[in-house]
């Protein structure tokens, strides 16, 4: 049996769940898939001939299989659709030819993407003896970016773009202004229900895609203005000479994203929550490497007081969260020229490492590449091997330049260096004592992990949990063979404001790292990971908020490969206990509350042989006998009742921790656990109406 993982959507309930960029992650979809493939009944005598091979015609692909082109079918998936047609506008942006784009949320539940860039063609297609619009949009990977004539670079991933929104939303309608004219057409489910039909004149120029995803494919239709707003934020960020607008409809908010100062910008807004050891260092240059393409390479950088790494690197516009050959371009020549500049000016008697140049480093790295190579699990780590050199050529000169005309700066950068290396030697003996030499090497784990019998890590998952309270009663409700539990004394470190020797002398933190036995830092390999899931569990109150979002933090900052595998999860413990007689019903939260409350009198009424309206149930629920008790911690249920509600592979919910926006995801973590107050308490007050169950 497999977890009944879902998503909360709600991502207000607590001061965890406000980080936006790190949310919850849909797996029902795979649950489901899997139980309908083990239902089948195979027939043996069923022949496998030419009529076996079917052909899916159109975009009936993409309906049949949705989460293969955008990733999944919830809240996510929703918004990918606003994405994939919007980075068509910045497409022509990208080019020169859009200045302006303009996204409206209707009341009617659909959205609109307009640009004034060139229009997508209208007349016919030389090969399909149709419109060209009607090829763009009902055709997979039809489109201008094949061709480098017309976009010497472009946004995307699988090249499917519109016509995947096409093939998911109910109704779309492409109005295009083109050559003096208006053109419309009109689809459903991917299928055209008009012609391309003229509509008039005009003297603009751009496309307007207007769409209502289809309810029979999605669990939600529902668009967040936040959600919508985080991605157009970076991409205004990424191309300054775009004015980006949105606007919901259905309650008037607006807003507009136009950052004239582009990369600049984007770290200022960062790190803005932090105290800045230097100004903003923009570089960039383009360079053409061994197939004798041009790369364009924008660098913008700048050191805080702070001592973790935050580098944001982008290819085309994609967020390349798991790095690539640019990032590692730019650490290698950052290291080289800030140690060639420290000992020619005699500025460091002490052998500074790249660990040492990195300590409290904000960086946007963004590169133009025309023919992306990507690999990895989510396959946004770039693979193309010129472009390491090519990052590496620019920075080394351009910095060289920066250091020798800011002398200043430079000073300030090579002493925070050295601060950080002075840190680093202190540290190295912390860290021999939690390193392990092996995954299976059980002699070093600490004394309070009640370890799984299994020892293969895919098998196994780590309750880590708060309070030697609760501890002790997963300890006895677990699964002993797959089930290990490592309890919490207290609040961990935050690690956002220690240097690694405070952090690694942190006793929680310890037991962490040796339990998990896979390194820490530039030391962690997540495949030596000794457990195939890591799962947060902690009270349902202000202190279990404050405690999830310390570790998300630890994880975050020192062990993201583990977010970005997803093994790291977070338990959801019920809130509530409706109790009728000797039957007891558990709620997750207040609807499931109400609902097992009207179930109930409705059993009631119906006994009675009466009838019982919702609009006419008393609202005490005393007078029916039904008690209900909220959980405020774990440690209040017993061994049984945890189990049966929290760690139950066949009955639990568990929201997996995922990055989908690191831009959002960092700076959240600077506002929520940097040394500014100011910003932290604006993100409270912002946030204040959407507190539920506070207990104080």
């Amino acid at each position: 049996m497999t977890d009944k993982e879902k998503m909360e959507n709600d991502d207000n309930d607590s001061v965890e769940k406000a980080i936006s960029a790190i949310s919850a992650n849909d797996t029902n979809e795979d649950e489901e898939t899997y139980e309908l493939m083990s239902s089948i009944d195979y027939d043996e005598n069923a022949e496998y001939s030419e009529e076996s091979i079917k052909v899916l015609e159109g975009l009936e692909a993409v309906r049949r299989r949705p989460a293969m082109y955008i990733g999944d079918i919830g809240e996510r998936g929703l918004h990918h659709l606003v994405h994939e047609v919007v980075d068509n506008s910045i497409d022509e942006a990208l080019v020169g030819y859009c200045k302006n784009i303009w996204i409206k949320l209707h009341k009617d539940g659909s959205c609109s993407v307009e640009d004034d860039g060139r229009g997508i063609p209208t007349g016919p297609h030389p090969v399909k003896q149709i419109s060209t619009l009607e090829v763009v949009m009902c055709t997979l990977h039809a489109g201008g970016k094949f061709d480098k004539s017309s976009y010497k670079v472009s946004g995307g991933l699988h090249g499917v773009g519109v016509s995947c929104v096409n093939a998911l939303s109910s109704e779309l309608t492409a109005t295009i202004h083109r050559d003096g004219k208006i053109f419309e057409q009109s689809y459903s489910e991917g299928i055209p229900t008009t012609q391309v039909e003229e509509r008039g004149e005009t003297k603009k120029t751009g496309t307007i895609i207007k769409f209502k995803a289809d309810e029979k494919i999605f669990k939600t239709t529902s668009f967040r203005f936040s959600k919508v707003a985080e991605r157009l934020r970076e991409l205004a960020f990424l191309n300054p000479e775009v004015v980006i607008e949105l606007k919901d409809e259905r309650d008037g908010r607006e807003e507009k994203f136009h950052y004239k100062g582009g990369l600049v910008d984007f770290v200022k807004y960062i790190d803005n929550g932090a105290t800045h050891v230097c100004k903003p260092i923009y570089i960039t240059g383009a360079e053409k490497g061994e197939t004798d393409v041009e790369t364009q390479v924008e660098i913008c950088f700048r050191y805080n007081t702070g001592y973790t790494e935050n580098v944001l690197s982008y290819v085309n516009n994609i967020n390349t969260i798991e790095g690539g050959t640019h990032v590692t371009g730019f650490r290698s020549a950052l290291t080289r020229t800030l140690n060639v500049y420290a000992a020619a000016n005699n500025k460091s008697k002490i052998q500074l490492s790249g660990d040492d140049f990195r300590e409290g480093l904000t960086a946007v790295i963004s590169i133009k590449v025309p023919e992306p190579q990507f690999e990895g699990q989510t396959k946004t780590k770039l693979g193309n091997g010129e472009v390491e050199g090519i990052v590496r050529t620019i920075l080394n000169d351009k910095l060289s330049q920066f250091l020798d005309s800011n002398p200043s700066d430079a000073k300030k950068i090579i002493e925070k260096a050295v601060l950080a290396a002075e840190a680093r030697l202190a540290a190295k003996k912390s860290r021999e004592l939690v390193r392990r030499k092996s995954a299976l090497e059980t002699s070093t784990l600490p004394g309070k992990l009640a370890d799984c019998s299994l020892q293969t890590p895919e098998d196994c998952e780590i309750f880590i949990v708060e309070g030697d309270s609760a501890g002790g009663s997963a300890k006895q409700g677990r699964d002993r063979r797959s089930q290990a539990i490592l309890p919490l004394k207290g609040k961990i470190l935050n690690v956002h404001k220690a240097r690694e020797a405070k952090i690694l002398e942190n006793e929680e933190i310890r037991a962490i790292i040796t339990a998990l036995g896979a390194g820490f830092a530039t030391d962690f390999d997540v495949e030596k990971t000794r457990y195939g899931k890591v799962i947060l569990m902690a009270d349902a109150d202000v202190d279990g908020s404050h405690i999830r979002t310390l570790l998300l933090t630890l994880f975050y900052q020192f062990m993201q490969d583990i977010i970005i595998k997803g093994k790291l999860y977070i338990a959801q413990p019920p809130l509530y206990k409706v109790k009728k007689g000797k039957s007891e019903f558990y709620a997750y939260n207040e609807s499931e509350r109400e609902n097992i409350i009207q179930r109930i009198r409705r059993d009631i009424a119906a006994k009675k042989g009466t009838s019982m309206p919702d609009e006419e149930l008393p609202e005490n629920a005393t007078q029916d006998g039904i008690v209900i008790s909220r959980f405020k911690g774990l440690g209040e249920m017993n061994p049984e009742q945890l189990w049966e509600t929290t760690m139950n592979p066949d009955k639990r919910t568990l929201l997996q921790v995922t990055i989908e926006n690191a831009t959002e995801a960092t700076k959240l973590f600077e506002t929520l656990m940097g040394d500014k107050v100011e910003p932290r308490r604006l993100f409270i007050e912002q946030n204040a109406q959407y507190v539920k169950n506070l207990d104080v």
